[in-house]
């Protein structure tokens, strides 16, 4: 009779016992309710053993948090239609108010994240939200750790994933991204165009000086002309050309022969 009291004392102990232990993983922490009370001591990785049926255990997770925002629909400041998503990393930094303060910290923190969201699409232009996400971020950021703080979160970091454009905004993109290659094409031909000019003003002084150098000149454009063996090759001299070479090589052109006077018709 003895043996069969202590066998159910001993089974009732280690069912009580059962009851009562619990193991906290490395990356949580626990808050006991006793009563619905929460006591002060934040039970910290390990084995905790609670008050069956008196004692209730609510464990938080600490490791950083991956919230994907849905992708928001909003007008910027410039008045373009556009779609964005961003993702939100955070953590758990106070156990206690995430649990006490905010009834699903979680939830909260993606309706903040959109909210949020909706408004810095409304105060940036499309140029920001395309080329200086950057600051964005940072001004996204901001806007969602304010209220975060009193849940004893705190935000890692915010990054806008994606901007969806329409597709009318898309082709103007294009033609406008064209019109800027073409633009910047022609200022580079009207620069060489530029260029050649004084070159060439250049060598037009120098051939001035030196009259042989225009004959040498137009002798090396002859060669590299007979070079495509052409069979028959027109080369036309200019007036302007010969007016030079007779200045500069002292050279008369020869007058022309006075025609004889006719001879009055004999009556």
């Amino acid at each position: 009779m003895i043996v069969e009291i202590l066998g159910g004392l001993v089974a009732f102990g280690a069912l009580g016992l059962a009851m009562s232990a619990r193991v906290i993983k490395q990356f949580e922490q626990g808050l006991v309710f006793r009563f619905g009370k929460l006591q002060e001591a934040v039970r910290g990785p390990g084995l905790t053993m609670l008050v069956p049926g008196v004692d209730q255990l609510r464990k938080v997770n600490m490791q950083i948090v991956t919230l994907p925002v849905p992708a928001q629909d909003g007008i910027t400041r410039d008045n373009v239609t556009v779609r964005v998503d961003a993702v939100v990393y955070f953590k758990v930094q106070d156990p206690t108010k995430a649990v006490i303060n905010v009834e699903d910290y979680r939830f909260a923190m993606l309706q903040v994240a959109q909210t949020s969201l909706r408004s810095i699409i409304g105060k940036s232009e499309l140029d920001d939200l395309l080329a200086n996400r950057e600051n964005l971020n940072h001004g996204l950021e901001l806007m969602i750790d304010t209220p975060a703080l009193a849940w004893g979160i705190d935000i890692d970091r915010v990054e806008i994933k994606d901007v969806a454009l329409p597709e009318s905004m898309k082709r103007s993109m294009s033609r406008q991204a064209e019109a800027e290659r073409e633009r910047r094409a022609r200022i580079i031909t009207a620069d060489g165009e530029l260029q050649a000019s004084k070159k060439l003003s250049e060598a037009a002084g120098t051939m001035e000086e030196t009259p042989g150098a225009l004959q040498l000149r137009l002798l090396q454009t002859i060669v590299e002309v007979a070079a495509e063996k052409n069979s028959t090759l027109v080369l036309p001299f200019p007036v302007e050309l010969l007016r030079f070479l007779e200045k500069n090589t002292n050279l008369e052109l020869p007058a022309e022969p006075a025609k004889p006077a006719k001879e009055p018709n004999e009556a």
